[in-house]
């Protein structure tokens, strides 16, 4: 069976076994691309986050396509999504694509949370597993940024390009840095979680916790079980009704494949290899997005996103049920010459990014042509 948000996850050990992710169906391997380089790790000293804690030593992983020019000036940010990792954005790279990386210098972040960057499972005491704290975007992003200017040496992006996670880093960069990008694109992904997302994801926290093995998150082995009952429950908001009625996921399996098949994938094999606390701390980081929380805005998010300076490519998908277009329009009302572009895809949140080839070439195609328009 192949499913298509797998390859939006990209573990370690999903890397080369399909092309795109939740997918099982064998497929033939995809040749190493000649511009990819390993990964990078930016460490920081003494990292505090908005929670009031300090990480003696806060690890970013990331990964870079292309090469830096001598004036440091043609770089493109990728923040990544949920426990995703720095490969999570090549459906955007390439020859007719938006990303041309024989021009332009990319840089994929890695999420604190996911495993490899500063996370619960990889972190020391008195920090380890369920005593790691809250991330918040903006300790992502403060952290990034930290990444850019000291590590790299660039002090002003072309753009940065975010899916779901990555757009809730996208408008918090253009909250925080306001001119630090000449351009934002945000797919699928708000500037706030507004109350019901956060009513989904304690559901599928609930959901994994309930395993008697969790422990309180002080486990012994993992909670199969627990992450079981999450990954059913996420996989109810993952695409819309109409993809599960319509049985789209029938154009990524073998024939034959029947839905208790699809179905029971998705149970067992939704992010394999993850960590139970890394899965629960990224939903937290998500619950509590909000750039309205920002320093010098009060918790009002209008007043913030009135803010944004940088022009905003933001790409809703139609039929996200994570982040509804209705949340999109509401905030693009309040954001200075936002393109509000929504995807017309029945994909759910997926859409934004590219999980078939129809979803791939709309977003690809309005990208290309926001991202060559003339600077202001």
């Amino acid at each position: 069976m192949r499913h298509s948000f797998r390859s939006l996850l990209l573990l370690v050990a999903l890397l080369g076994a399909a092309p795109a992710a939740l997918r099982a169906q064998d497929a033939p391997a995809t040749p190493p691309r000649p511009d990819r380089t390993p990964p990078h790790v930016f460490t920081i000293p003494n990292f505090r986050t908005e929670s009031g804690t300090t990480l003696p030593l806060a690890r970013v992983v990331y990964g870079t396509y292309g090469h830096l020019n001598a004036a440091h000036d043609n770089a493109i940010l990728l923040p990544s999504h949920y426990m995703a990792d720095r490969h999570g954005y090549e459906w955007l790279m390439g020859p007719g694509k938006a990303l041309d990386t024989t021009k332009v210098f990319l840089v994929t972040s890695e999420l604190f949370g996911n495993g490899h960057s500063s996370s619960p499972s990889n972190t020391p005491e008195p920090f380890h597993g369920p005593r790691f704290p809250v991330m918040t975007i903006r300790d992502n992003v403060a952290a990034v940024h930290q990444l850019l200017v000291n590590d790299l040496k660039i002090n002003h992006l072309r753009a940065i390009i975010g899916f779901s996670m990555g757009a809730q880093q996208a408008f918090q960069w253009a909250v925080s840095y306001p001119t630090f990008a000449d351009r934002l694109v945000a797919t699928s992904g708000t500037a706030k979680t507004y109350p019901h997302g956060i009513v989904r994801l304690e559901g599928q926290i609930a959901a994994l916790t309930a395993d008697a093995a969790f422990q309180n998150g002080d486990y012994t082995a993992p909670p199969t079980k627990g992450i079981e009952a999450f990954s059913v429950v996420w996989t109810a908001w993952l695409y819309s009704q109409e993809w599960w009625r319509l049985e789209l996921w029938k154009a990524d399996n073998k024939p034959g494949t029947t839905f208790e098949q699809v179905l029971h994938e998705y149970r067992t094999h939704f992010i394999p290899g993850a960590d139970a606390n890394d899965l629960i701390l990224q939903m937290r980081t998500w619950e509590s997005n909000n750039v309205g929380a920002t320093t010098g805005f009060g918790g009002n998010v209008e007043k913030a996103l009135r803010s944004i300076k940088a022009p905003i490519l933001y790409m809703p998908s139609a039929t996200d049920l994570y982040f509804p277009l209705t949340d999109a329009r509401y905030e693009a009302a309040f954001i200075p010459g936002v393109v509000l572009k929504p995807i017309p895809s029945l994909w759910g949140h997926t859409a934004g990014a590219a999980p078939n080839p129809a979803d791939a070439k709309f977003l690809n195609d309005n990208i290309k042509q926001f991202l060559a328009q003339p600077r202001r």
